[in-house]
């Protein structure tokens, strides 16, 4: 007898804790993929999830994008961070790696059901490639940014667990320092081997590392759940 109500009051006791705990066994998880424009041709590839915390309002959001861009300007970034000569064929590409975190809010905007407006932190990557074919010279200017970014997302259910995702968005970055060949020019004017005559302000016209990106994408969101 003892027996039986010790493992009644357990079988009580597991199901009290599950109706009270049963905000974090509705969390949300979802995998996506988003493609489009992001100062370029770019995709991204994201998780998120929802209803992690009790009474937390807002989503959670991790990505990370590329994109593809235009470098700069050949003649110009070689005459910054290498030489004067201007024997070659110029060939560029650019290229930059984006993480962000973002914070979704569900709002009703404009009638539509599933709208979030997002905002969070950003980091990017900025590579571009300058080879100047028979010219000898092939090299990269790289920097490093922090940015914030904010926009809005909204979803269309296409089947139980997959939905069509519209997202539009503005990133801005602070500049930093652009690193090319041996030579780096930085905001605050602590140079490493700069050239005569040049500045962080003529290596920023020349090359461009994002100072913002505007985004169109179009993507889809499937449920993990």
């Amino acid at each position: 007898m003892k027996k039986n109500i010790i493992f009644l009051l357990l079988i009580s006791t597991i199901l009290f804790a599950q109706d009270k705990n049963s905000t974090f066994r509705q969390t949300q998880f979802y995998g996506g993929f988003q493609a489009g424009m992001i100062n370029g041709v770019g995709f991204n590839f994201n998780f998120l999830t929802s209803n992690f915390a009790e009474d937390f309002p807002f989503s959670a959001k991790l990505s990370f994008g590329v994109s593809y861009l235009d470098a700069g300007n050949p003649y110009d970034a070689r005459r910054i961070f290498i030489n004067d000569n201007t024997n070659g064929t110029p060939e560029k590409s650019g290229k930059t790696y984006g993480f962000g975190l973002d914070f979704l809010y569900r709002s009703s905007f404009l009638g539509l059901k599933r709208n979030y407006f997002y905002a969070g932190p950003r980091y990017v990557m900025f590579v571009g490639n300058f080879n100047y074919v028979g010219g000898n010279e092939d090299f990269d200017v790289t920097s490093n940014q922090w940015g914030i970014g904010i926009g809005s997302e909204n979803y269309f259910r296409i089947m139980p667990s997959l939905d069509l995702v519209l997202n539009f968005g503005f990133d801005y970055y602070l500049s930093q320092i652009l690193y090319g060949h041996d030579t780096a020019y930085s905001p605050d004017g602590q140079d490493i081997n700069p050239r005569d005559g040049y500045s962080f302000s003529d290596a920023d016209k020349a090359i461009n590392q994002p100072q913002y990106q505007i985004k169109a994408l179009l993507g889809f969101s499937y449920n993990l759940n």
